[in-house]
């Protein structure tokens, strides 16, 4: 793995995290605990910082990044950043899955218990009201969670993932 500082700045990681053996991390980034940081995912707090909360999953390829002197990347707990996915400098608040190969711009917010689908661009200035399902190119409202059948699924992957990383662990 690469840990690297950045003007001054060290990456924060609690042991209990799991960050594989190619995965990236530098600068300015702290984590909660229960994390996982998979195969070639990139997080780079060079430019602006990352605070990433608890029992948050960062799957292969995933890149988190920022925005210098405009926007940090704020994730909060219980979030499933999926394979290939781009967050860039926005707010991620609690309980949210962000589908495979989906795209979250600067200075958007996802509001708490809700998911991003595959694929989906959630262009920049965007807010996502809680507990509702983005999709599409741009990203629109398509229903909300309640009314779906993704309700536990949030909770459901962030655990597995918190699992899966139980395995790698020497």
């Amino acid at each position: 793995m690469v840990i690297k500082s950045v003007n001054g700045k060290t990456p924060n990681i609690p042991e209990d995290c799991y960050v594989a053996e190619n995965a990236t991390i530098v600068g300015e980034v702290t984590f909660g605990a229960e994390c996982s940081v998979w195969f070639n995912a990139v997080i780079r707090g060079d430019v602006n910082f990352i605070t990433i909360g608890n029992k948050v999953n960062i799957q292969d390829g995933a890149i988190v990044h920022c925005t210098y002197q405009k926007h940090p990347t704020i994730i909060g707990n219980n979030v499933s950043v999926g394979h290939n996915a781009i967050v860039h400098g926005c707010t991620i608040h609690d309980n949210v899955l962000v589908g495979m190969g989906a795209i979250i711009m600067d200075n958007c917010v996802v509001g708490s218990n809700s998911i991003v689908a595959a694929g989906a661009v959630v262009t920049q200035n965007t807010v996502i009201e809680p507990g509702s399902i983005y999709a599409g190119v741009p990203a629109k409202k398509v229903k909300d969670i309640d009314q779906s059948n993704f309700a536990g699924e949030i909770e459901r992957i962030s655990n597995n993932y918190v699992m899966y990383s139980s395995w790698f662990k020497e």
